[in-house]
């Protein structure tokens, strides 16, 4: 048999890597930055019982706060980068480990002020913005602890909760699920009809679970999924473990549930969770109807899971790089000349983008940076439609971040996980119509929809199945229900099964084991956001698309207002209200079009 497989990281050319000396120009002085937050953190401590003195004193504390925050969260997203692309690396590892004790002594170091504040008093601290000009960049702060005040507690208890979440998940747990199943797990290669081993790893599941030959989908999806089946009891206790810190922090807090702890720090109702459930369920007959055509289309007798991405031409578009980032870039042409300029020397000059597929190289795909760096993308470039499409979300992602550090200061210059997936997907959905207007032939057309499908498939089928999922285990845990690997893959298998319908044949332990193989799971309620966050982004686009009055401008308001506003309040900014099912509704509306263009297309 003949093997196709993936190069060592050193193998890969420098041009398809990030540029990681944009942070820490070589690791002697990430080690400077480590002993930098070390030198630092007793400075703290002479701010504590005295932020009551004055406004200036309270001040000089904040700032002396953030400014060890910066370089803390520096020191950390650089190790962080580094073992993303070669998980086997035990340096990058072991740097990664460090790096998050580092911030635990950070955030346990600054436990003390939320309390403090409390005991100044909210609304003596509204007086003190108000005479003191300097202070009036927290102002936003302040009311999000006056929102959240019953749920602050003392500063020893604050303190522990900051070590507790440093030492449970995520930033405990998730370095250890993803060490296992990026470094350690390891898979049956994939067999296609002629005999052809191909390799299956994290980096290229997405590729065989596209790959036009059909034994090669089936042995590679099946093969990858019996590698999770294989240490489904190891990270089912990983998850437990996950979901019970969430269970313990609701409790800490007083909070009602662990979903009203995740969402209500952020001015989140859960009826938003409850209404895209409910709109979820309601339309599944749009999602059977696209199997039933999908499965028509493939001249199939029988309809499986992984014939859900097979293609349907003989040969994909090729669209090698430096395509993709001008069509991405001529795509996002709406938002303006700056937005394109950034963009395109974002994905040139300055290397934003690590591109390489290579072993050891995590799963997916991300955007991330900290605060006085550029962002930074990691993903596996595989010269299709596909990866264009990755790409263009991912860069929504990075330009968000760009935006808003650029406008922000540190204490706003990230954005919440609700609001994070929305300039994602917004991207796509610009880029995506581009597309459609500028590429007619009709393979072309027939490519894109299947990016399209494929894209709602993973964000408003898998993840609100994911969500649904993860609400009942939370809520098995906060009832005192048992809870393992097999209670968790037969629920989720069931899930699947109702989502999928009679339309696609279940092997039920192998569906059953997808909640096995998203991170995302290790971060609480995070998956039902790429579903609101596809829903508000489709809206937002359909108004500058359409030259609605200011809408380009709004939403690019809304990219730089950071976490200045409540997340629902900067999408009202932008134009579309979360807190009606109207949106996912929409969105479904979305997709119904696709089906018909789908089936018009193979007609």
């Amino acid at each position: 048999m003949s093997q196709t497989s993936l190069p060592q990281r050193s193998e890969v050319p420098v041009e398809e890597t990030w540029n990681l000396a944009n942070i820490f120009a070589t690791p002697e002085d990430w080690q400077k930055g480590v002993e930098q937050v070390n030198s630092l953190l007793p400075q703290i401590a002479v701010y504590q019982g005295k932020l009551g003195d004055s406004p200036q004193f309270l001040v000089k504390a904040l700032h002396a706060v953030d400014e060890l925050s910066i370089i803390a969260m520096k020191v950390y997203v650089y190790t962080g980068l580094a073992g993303s692309v070669d998980m086997a690396d035990p340096d990058a590892q072991a740097m990664f480990g460090q790096a998050g004790g580092l911030v635990a002594k950070v955030r346990a170091a600054a436990a003390f002020i939320e309390p403090e504040l409390m005991q100044i008093g909210l609304d003596t601290l509204e007086k003190w913005v108000a005479e003191e000009t300097d202070l009036a960049i927290y102002a936003h702060y302040f009311d999000q602890l006056k929102q959240g005040q019953q749920h602050i507690r003392s500063t020893e208890v604050e303190e522990v909760l900051a070590y507790v979440s440093e030492s449970l998940p995520p930033r405990n747990t998730l370095p250890a699920y993803s060490s296992l199943t990026n470094a350690d797990l390891r898979f049956q290669p994939a067999v296609d009809t002629q005999g052809t081993e191909i390799e299956v790893g994290q980096s290229s599941i997405d590729s065989l679970i596209t790959h036009p030959d059909r034994e090669a989908r089936r042995t590679g999806w099946q093969n990858y999924a019996d590698g999770y089946l294989s240490f489904k009891n190891t990270i089912g206790a990983i998850q437990t473990t996950a979901f019970q810190r969430d269970v313990l922090t609701m409790r800490a807090r007083n909070y009602e549930s662990s979903l009203q702890a995740s969402l209500k720090p952020n001015h989140i109702p859960e009826e938003v969770f409850h209404n895209l459930i409910d709109v979820f369920q309601k339309n599944l007959p749009t999602w059977h109807r696209y199997w039933r055509i999908r499965r028509k289309a493939l001249e199939f007798d029988t309809f499986n899971v992984y014939d859900i991405k097979a293609p349907l031409m003989k040969e994909k578009p090729f669209i090698d790089y430096d395509q993709a980032v001008e069509w991405i870039a001529e795509g996002m042409a709406p938002l303006g000349d700056e937005y394109v300029e950034v963009l395109r020397r974002g994905c040139t000059k300055d290397r934003w983008i690590d591109r390489a597929r290579n072993k050891g190289k995590r799963q997916g795909a991300f955007s991330w940076g900290s605060y006085g760096t550029q962002p930074f993308i990691m993903m596996s470039y595989a010269n299709d439609i596909f990866s264009l499409s990755t790409m263009a979300h991912e860069l929504g992602h990075s330009m968000h971040s760009y935006y808003a550090c650029d406008t922000q200061p540190f204490r706003y210059s990230h954005y919440t996980l609700f609001v994070a997936e929305v300039a994602s997907n917004f991207n796509q959905a610009l880029v995506r119509d581009y597309l459609f207007r500028t590429q007619d032939d009709a393979s072309f057309q027939l490519a894109l929809v299947e990016e399209a499908m494929s894209n709602f498939h993973r964000y408003f089928f898998i993840m609100p199945t994911l969500a649904r999922w993860e609400l009942e285990m939370h809520q098995r845990l906060e009832q005192g229900a048992p809870l393992n690997a097999q209670i968790m893959t037969n629920r989720c298998a069931e899930l699947f099964k109702e989502g999928y319908g009679e339309e696609v044949e279940i092997d039920h332990d192998r569906i059953g084991i997808t909640w096995a193989q998203f991170g995302h799971m290790y971060m609480d309620f995070y998956v039902y956001q790429y579903a609101t966050g596809i829903s508000a982004a489709n809206a937002l686009a359909n108004g500058v698309l359409q030259a609605k009055p200011d809408a380009a401008e709004n939403y690019l308001n809304f990219l730089k207002a950071g976490n200045s506003l409540y997340p629902l309040d900067a999408l009202k900014m932008a134009g579309v209200d979360m807190t009606t099912p109207k949106p996912v509704e929409q969105a479904f509306a979305v997709l119904g079009n696709y089906v018909d263009k789908f089936e018009a297309l193979i007609s």
